[in-house]
């Protein structure tokens, strides 16, 4: 497709000033404390799969307010630990598919937790983990789930469920805790980025295209994306339109990236409608401003794909992923 958005240069400066509420930190800090109260065993279970080289699991926790969340747990066969830790996130509509499908971390010898999508996985991949919680109107997806309170709000839900699979994979014996990366591309790279956010002591983090991002920027960007459905939310909601935003505003991921202290590797393409390079870049500009407010300094790295739409760098980005975490660890 042309490209529809701003310069690349342009981008490079691009620092919006987006709402963030003022009970953020309180927001999150009381969210997660709650459901970490709600307690729940981890369960994990060992799944034969025709892979010889390594071991897989099928792992149930708890999330967002004691429910039941699936993961696939993958390391490699006969591994005691402890290893380097990888907790990836799904992208929209997606969930965590079959434990043989994605095993590229397990193979470069990192302990690897492949989270769930809790009400998805009916687009691609198929998921495991229903979301229990009903809404009030809302457009088919999960886009507009409970859009009209931050508490109701169905990415508050799955973002509690994405810094409990850190605790998680923390908690296992072949992993070590003082290790762990969070990585994901769109939806996923929009958790990563809140997960960098919230848990501290990451070693890094790695958002690829991420989604969530600078909402009042990205709305406004309809190809048949996500983003259509609050405006079609809107469209017959006609008063709800600073209700929406305020209640978006506490899941975008500019908000998070600005309290994020792990040193972080982006990525994005140039051609991408889905996910904006812009609001990639409105993410990557302002990750870590409270570190050096403070200070300190944040190691980050954006690369970009001038010719690639939503796949980005796809499985020509992973080697650079590897070689940045690794570089990390040695």
């Amino acid at each position: 497709m042309a490209r529809v958005d701003m310069p690349l240069e342009a981008m490079r400066e691009y620092r919006p000033q987006v709402r963030e509420p003022e009970d953020f930190d309180k927001f999150w800090r009381v969210t997660i404390a709650e459901s970490r109260a709600a307690g729940g065993d981890v369960t994990i279970r060992r799944v034969d799969t025709p892979m010889t080289v390594l071991d897989s699991y099928d792992v149930a926790f708890t999330g967002f307010g004691g429910d039941p969340i699936r993961a696939w747990f993958t390391v490699p066969a006969g591994a005691q630990g402890p290893l380097p830790g990888v907790v990836e996130y799904v992208g929209y509509n997606g969930g965590r598919g079959l434990a043989h499908q994605v095993v590229s971390s397990a193979l470069a010898g990192f302990a690897y937790l492949r989270m769930d999508n809790r009400g998805q996985g009916g687009g691609w991949n198929a998921g495991s983990t229903p979301d229990p919680h009903g809404s009030a109107p809302a457009y088919p997806g999960v886009m507009t789930r409970g859009i009209e309170s931050p508490k109701d709000y169905y990415y508050r839900r799955l973002v509690t469920d994405a810094v409990l699979a850190v605790d998680v994979l923390r908690s296992l014996p072949q992993v070590d805790e003082s290790c762990v990366c969070a990585v994901g591309g769109s939806q996923g790279g929009g958790l990563t980025l809140a997960v960098a956010g919230l848990v501290d002591g990451l070693t890094a983090v790695m958002p690829d295209f991420p989604f969530l991002c600078n909402f009042e920027r990205a709305i406004g960007f309809n190809d048949g994306n996500s983003f259509e459905e609050w405006n079609r939310y809107l469209r017959t909601q006609r008063d709800m339109v600073d209700v929406v935003l305020d209640t978006l505003s506490y899941v975008d991921g500019v908000n998070f990236a600005k309290r994020a202290s792990a040193p972080a590797l982006f990525s994005t393409g140039l051609e991408d409608a889905s996910c904006p390079p812009s609001t990639a870049f409105a993410a990557f500009n302002h990750y870590g401003d409270r570190v050096v407010d403070a200070g300190g300094r944040v190691r980050k790295k954006i690369v970009v794909y001038p010719f690639n739409e939503h796949e980005g760098g796809g499985e020509h980005h992973w080697p650079e992923q590897v070689e940045f975490l690794r570089g990390l660890i040695q």
